[in-house]
Protein backbone atom coordinates (compact mmCIF):
# COMPACT_ATOMS: atom_id res chain seq x y z
CA UNK A 1 0.00 0.00 0.00
CA UNK A 2 1.26 3.04 -1.02
CA UNK A 3 2.08 5.73 2.16
CA UNK A 4 3.71 9.07 1.79
CA UNK A 5 7.28 9.59 2.51
CA UNK A 6 6.68 13.12 4.28
CA UNK A 7 3.86 15.41 5.93
CA UNK A 8 2.26 17.82 3.75
CA UNK A 9 3.10 21.11 4.28
CA UNK A 10 0.80 23.25 5.96
CA UNK A 11 0.84 26.03 2.52
CA UNK A 12 -0.02 22.73 0.46
CA UNK A 13 -2.98 21.83 2.75
CA UNK A 14 -4.56 24.98 2.57
CA UNK A 15 -4.23 25.77 -1.23
CA UNK A 16 -6.03 22.41 -2.03
CA UNK A 17 -8.39 23.64 0.29
CA UNK A 18 -9.02 26.84 -0.83
CA UNK A 19 -11.86 25.74 -3.47
CA UNK A 20 -14.08 24.20 -0.66
CA UNK A 21 -15.84 27.34 0.12
CA UNK A 22 -19.75 27.29 -0.28
CA UNK A 23 -21.29 29.11 -3.38
CA UNK A 24 -24.44 30.98 -2.82
CA UNK A 25 -27.43 29.86 -5.17
CA UNK A 26 -27.88 32.06 -7.75
CA UNK A 27 -31.50 33.90 -8.31
CA UNK A 28 -33.02 35.20 -11.20
CA UNK A 29 -35.55 38.23 -11.11
CA UNK A 30 -39.02 37.25 -11.44
CA UNK A 31 -40.61 38.67 -14.75
CA UNK A 32 -43.96 39.19 -13.16
CA UNK A 33 -43.43 40.96 -9.67
CA UNK A 34 -39.73 41.41 -10.37
CA UNK A 35 -38.74 39.43 -7.03
CA UNK A 36 -35.80 37.55 -6.44
CA UNK A 37 -36.20 33.75 -6.78
CA UNK A 38 -34.59 30.65 -7.73
CA UNK A 39 -34.43 29.70 -11.90
CA UNK A 40 -36.45 27.29 -13.36
CA UNK A 41 -38.85 27.58 -9.86
CA UNK A 42 -42.37 28.38 -8.95
CA UNK A 43 -41.96 32.28 -7.82
CA UNK A 44 -42.55 32.05 -3.93
CA UNK A 45 -44.07 35.95 -4.15
CA UNK A 46 -46.58 35.66 -7.21
CA UNK A 47 -46.68 31.88 -7.57
CA UNK A 48 -46.25 32.22 -11.34
CA UNK A 49 -43.90 30.04 -13.78
CA UNK A 50 -43.24 31.12 -17.25
CA UNK A 51 -46.08 33.50 -17.58
CA UNK A 52 -48.70 31.86 -16.07
CA UNK A 53 -50.24 31.68 -11.96
CA UNK A 54 -49.26 28.26 -11.14
CA UNK A 55 -49.82 28.35 -7.54
CA UNK A 56 -52.26 30.31 -5.64
CA UNK A 57 -50.35 32.35 -2.79
CA UNK A 58 -51.02 34.90 -0.42
CA UNK A 59 -50.36 37.88 -2.67
CA UNK A 60 -52.35 36.83 -5.15
CA UNK A 61 -55.70 36.36 -3.32
CA UNK A 62 -55.34 39.66 -2.11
Amino acid sequence: MAVPKQKQSHSRTTKRRSTHRAIAAATNACPQCHSPRLPHRVCPVCGSYRGRTVVETDSALR
